[in-house]
């Protein structure tokens, strides 16, 4: 043991740091039986975790060897890549470099000596995959498991008393038991169905992103308890008189958001009134604790994935018709020009006299004779509301808001049939997003003027080489850029989408522009949201399925009573809350675009052979991507293109060929010629250019 410390000290303070048991032993002069010793203890010093080895047995702490931490990439062909936590460049990694790494693990890792931009892994710090989704097939005395993750190169062996009895080609739920490359053991945790069944291949894809339908037991009653609590209200606005309405999807699972408006003197007088979860989800109990680690509701065809139970998210939390609800509520007075002139923040208590949908608003505003008879009492309110709509949007545009045109699918799960309707987005949609942009500005204004700890919705202006990039694509394509990429504004972006708007170029230029922006994230820093033109914006208006928008609830509360309190209360979360909120909306989104993919899929079956209308939406070195006007996108190989030699300019976003050229942004006729339900992916066949 005393040998053992030694010899670890020695390597600590540097005498025999980066040397290797060879070189060691011979400075130590130990003789042949002394030296297969000194070899053991630092295998198992190694195995301890005290020190580390590389490919040429040298020995050394991480700080020795200048090891960095960073994240594995896999390839489904064996190497991989290391992604340094730092930002520096990534390495690649030969499969005989992983030492046991496998995609998604965080590692220590090296450059390799000779080999450019290569590197090696020292040691796996943690696991990135302790439990995957995979096909179970049958084999002597129990099974392996293919895991539905190409990149993770496993196979683990399942024995027959840790399979829970599954069948061959089974869809499941492992947990890893051992990683060793000669000795890979998993349990199966849970049976989903039969491998190709559609909603075991959907709960498949729900479990690979580790979501759950299942509360624990203990925040189901939590809820439940909570949902039958008598709150006091003192301290409340009374809001019950008021003319109050929801607005939202026929299909709306959860309702959190509500307005009211009137216009005296020239003046608007908007409230919108945002769900008080937050008196009856405290922070620190064990519902909070599950709301956390969700981060999110997400949302499938067919089903919700809640991030707090029904008792509340559809229960006592919802803004449901006729019912009084706590809200905490935001007023806004507003001139004729659409500027805020006053804003405030108050809890208060409403109660909805309309549950509306975005088709019966904006009905009642196109005078719809059904509509109006069914709802003569909300045509005042609607017109009002369209009309400081109209306001809020041309303030904002002055302003320099970038108005992209993001088209998103709307795929609909009902009676076991799959629809997806044409993309459709009506002036009542707009009404809703100016109102709740409107709240979430003014709330995160209020606060920041109080200098309290928040959560910050952020949007960073595009990086430079991004900008640059643009502009280059921009002249190249013939559109003269009027901007600085060292310092590109908003105003840029919108101007140069305003100049475009009666060109064929724009809808090319749109998808350009959206692909040279930073992607929004939370942050405990205000950094400005580029794409509003805002200075300072949040999240408020859906706390029933934001974590961030719970958290600021609270905030805020603390805030209008005990403003030092408040700041000293909530000062350390909000950088956590930030970081897991912003990581729970990007595994949410990828969750819900996989699933998507599988409904496209089985829905795009039967319209093999069908022509469509489409636009080019991708352009890579293996083909072409290409939208149709429903949103649903669709993939053209690149052998089944016009015979022709092509090639990729990225920057360009051109395919080009000697004959033929395919452009982002180009409008093409397709022929749905098959569906990939493996990789989930729909392919066309190519039939032209429209004119």
């Amino acid at each position: 043991m005393k040998a053992k410390q030694f010899l670890l000290e020695k390597i600590q303070d540097g005498t025999f740091a980066l040397l290797t048991d060879t070189e060691i032993a011979k400075r130590l002069r130990l003789k042949k039986q002394e030296a297969y010793a000194l070899r053991d203890m630092l295998h198992a010093l190694v195995r301890e975790g005290e020190l580390l080895s590389d490919s040429h047995y040298r020995y050394g702490t991480a700080e020795q060897f200048a090891a960095k931490k960073g994240t594995i990439a896999g390839n489904e062909r064996g190497f991989a890549f290391f992604v340094p936590d730092d930002g520096s460049g990534d390495l690649f990694l030969p499969r005989n470099s992983l030492n046991g790494a496998l995609h998604g693990d965080c590692v220590l890792a090296i450059p390799a000596k000779s080999y450019g931009d290569s590197g090696e892994v020292l040691a796996v710090i943690d696991r990135g995959y302790k439990t995957f989704v995979g096909v179970y097939r049958a084999a002597r005395g129990g099974g392996y498991v293919k895991p539905d993750e190409r990149k993770l190169n496993l196979l683990p062996f399942v024995p027959f008393a840790k399979s829970k009895s599954c069948k061959d080609g089974d869809k499941v739920v492992v947990k890893m038991i051992s990683y060793s490359e000669k000795n890979q053991l998993a349990e199966v945790a849970e049976i989903l169905g039969a491998s190709g069944d559609f909603f075991a291949e959907e709960l498949s894809l729900i479990r690979a992103h580790n979501l759950r339908e299942e509360f624990p037991e203990e925040v189901l009653a939590d809820a439940e308890k909570a949902a039958q609590k008598s709150l006091p209200r003192d301290g409340r606005v009374d809001l019950r008189d008021k003319l109050i309405i929801t607005v939202d999807g026929e299909d709306t699972r959860d309702i959190d958001d509500a307005i009211s408006l009137e216009k005296k003197d020239g003046k608007y007088y908007l409230g919108v009134h945002i769900a008080d979860v937050s008196a009856y989800v405290p922070r620190g109990c064990a519902l909070d604790e599950e709301a956390f680690r969700r981060g999110t509701s997400v949302y499938f065809p067919d089903r919700v994935l809640p991030m707090l139970p029904p008792a509340l998210s559809n229960g006592i939390c919802s803004l449901n018709e006729g019912e009084e609800r706590f809200t905490l509520s935001c007023f806004m007075t507003l001139d004729k020009q659409g500027n805020v002139l006053e804003k405030r923040i108050a809890p208060s208590l409403i109660v909805s006299r309309r549950r509306m949908t975005y088709h019966a608003v904006t009905a009642i505003y196109e005078r719809d004779e059904r509509a109006v008879k069914e709802y003569p009492d909300l045509i005042e309110i609607v017109d009002t509301a369209i009309e400081l709509t109209n306001l809020l949007k041309k303030a904002r545009e002055s302003r320099g808001g970038v108005a992209l045109d993001v088209k998103e699918a709307k795929i609909l799960y009902e009676n076991g049939t799959i629809s997806i309707p044409d993309y459709n987005r009506s002036i009542s949609h707009e009404m809703i997003e100016q109102f709740m942009v409107l709240a979430n500005e003014s709330v995160a204004t209020i606060m920041t003027q109080k200098e309290m700890p928040f959560i910050y919705r952020v949007h960073e202006r595009p990086s430079e080489e991004k900008a640059r990039d643009f502009a280059d694509f921009l002249r190249e394509a013939g559109v003269r850029a009027k901007f600085d990429p060292e310092n590109v504004r908003p105003a840029d972006y919108a101007a140069l989408l305003r100049s475009l708007e009666r060109n064929p170029l724009y809808p090319l230029v749109n998808r350009v522009m959206l692909r040279s922006m930073m992607k929004a994230r939370y942050a405990s820093e205000n950094l400005g949201h580029f794409g509003l033109a805002s200075d300072c914006y949040c999240h408020f208006t859906s706390p029933i399925r934001r974590y961030p928008d719970l958290c600021i609830h609270r905030i805020i509360k603390d805030a209008l009573t005990d403003p030092a309190a408040a700041r000293k209360r909530h000062e350390n979360f909000v950088k956590d809350a930030s970081i897991r909120s912003s990581a729970c909306e990007k595994n949410a989104a990828d969750a819900e675009r996989d699933v998507d993919a599988l409904y496209i899929a089985a829905y795009m079956e039967n319209k093999i052979g069908e022509e469509f209308d489409a636009t080019i939406s991708g352009v890579t070195s293996f083909g072409i991507f290409c939208e149709l006007d429903n949103t649903i996108e669709g993939m053209i190989p690149l052998e089944t293109l016009p015979d022709d030699s092509y090639e990729l300019l990225e920057n360009r976003y051109t395919l080009r060929g000697m004959k033929n050229s395919f452009r982002l942004g180009e409008r093409v006729r397709v022929l749905v010629a098959a569906v990939d339900h493996g990789l989930r992916r729909v392919h066309f066949a190519y039939l032209g250019k429209q004119a």
